[in-house]
């Protein structure tokens, strides 16, 4: 699984302050560095697989799948592994060279699984320059990896996630059900005023997965449900933005909604805010800011970084007829890691939708509340 039994250990994972202050670094140098880079404007074409694949002219992207699993013997898993690229050299300034130790980006992964049943989460940041092949993006069928967490795109259409660490590992088979979902308008997904503060945002809402999840050894056989969301952009953020709250849920009826909001300073909500329903045909509509209301119902606060996340919520989008009560499955399912530490957890869902009653599992992101959303934002 991407080991090179050669090198020590030591070097594969993020486990030194430097490397630490390293990452820090470049994200705080990267969000206000923009002008160099491609941004994401109106009229973009999706393709496919291609844009499955790299995108190096934008600065920050990411490859992100969640899932909700279950063993035989009804053991329930959550999963997240995640890809990200954040660029260092802008296009324009790149120049043709044989050395190893120049890179145009940093490469690294978060990957954590929540035991449900026990009530349990773990979690790891994986970090690399890719100076040795170690890590990097598209190679035939690896769309990418970064030492021992892989992401593979096989000719029949189905992804290969693999990772593993000291406490765990996946092994991962998904297939996609309904085709790519583009969310916003015109090819790009809007989340602050003025032009290239987008990003290019599409999702496999509904992937069937099947194979092992192991923690403390012990490898579980498991099937349930994935989604993946792929999104590139270069300084989407406006300054006064803090954060967003990331909803995405699969329901039992062959549905699927993902819904954002990003949080002001000022206490408010950006009025990019919003989401996409989509049917059990794949069919989609567009959740706009005014369409919905959301509420935190429920806290947790964690010990750690201090940070007061809401990990409940309700949640009406009145054009839908829909109303549902969201909830963490687990309370701590926070990744505190440097620079970045924020809650990304398996959720659970349930309500109406008109007469009929929904339920659901999907996962939930939030962002800014342990601290500034680094390498994100515009420069003021």
């Amino acid at each position: 699984m991407c080991k090179r039994p050669t090198r020590p250990r030591s070097c594969l994972f993020i486990r030194s302050a430097a490397l630490r202050v390293f990452a820090a670094f470049v994200l705080a140098l990267s969000s206000g560095q923009a002008a160099d880079w491609e941004f994401s404007r109106p009229g973009w074409t999706y393709e496919f697989p291609r844009d499955h694949g790299n995108h190096p002219d934008f600065k920050t992207e990411w490859w992100y799948f969640t899932g909700n699993l279950r063993s035989a013997e009804g053991r329930e898993f959550g999963y997240q592994l995640t890809f990200f690229r954040q660029g260092i050299t802008p296009p324009a300034a790149r120049i043709p060279t044989t050395s190893r130790f120049v890179t145009g980006d940093v490469k690294f992964a978060h990957f954590a699984v929540t035991d449900v049943t026990k009530g349990e989460f773990v979690f790891e940041q994986f970090l690399a320059r890719g100076t040795f092949g170690e890590a990097g993006f598209d190679d035939g069928g690896r769309l990418a990896w970064i030492e021992e967490c892989e992401l593979r795109l096989e000719s029949d259409g189905t992804f290969r996630l693999r990772a593993q660490d000291e406490k765990k590992a996946i092994d991962l088979r998904l297939r996609p059900v309904k085709p790519p979902v583009i969310h916003g308008t015109d090819g790009v997904s809007q989340k602050a005023d003025g032009e290239g503060r987008a990003s290019h945002y599409y999702s496999l809402t509904r992937m069937e997965t099947a194979g092992t999840v192991t923690l403390g050894g012990t490898a579980h056989e498991v099937t349930g449900l994935s989604w993946f969301d792929h999104e590139w952009a270069t300084n989407q953020l406006a300054a006064g933005q803090v954060g967003w709250d990331w909803f995405s849920v699969q329901f039992d009826d062959g549905t699927e909604l993902m819904l954002f909001q990003i949080r002001t300073a000022t206490g408010g909500r950006e009025r990019w805010s919003g989401g996409t329903f989509v049917d059990a045909s794949g069919g989609t509509t567009a959740v706009a800011d005014a369409d919905f209301e959301l509420e935190p119902v429920g806290r947790w606060k964690s010990r750690e970084t201090g940070a007061d996340y809401p990990v409940d919520w309700r949640l009406a989008v009145p054009k839908l007829g829909l109303e549902i009560k969201i909830t963490a499955r687990v309370d701590d399912q926070e990744l505190r890691l440097a620079p970045i530490s924020y809650w990304e957890g398996s959720i659970g869902a349930e309500g109406m939708r008109g007469a009929v009653p929904v339920r659901g599992t999907g996962y939930l992101e939030m962002t800014g509340y342990a601290g500034d959303v680094v390498g994100m934002k515009a420069a003021p």
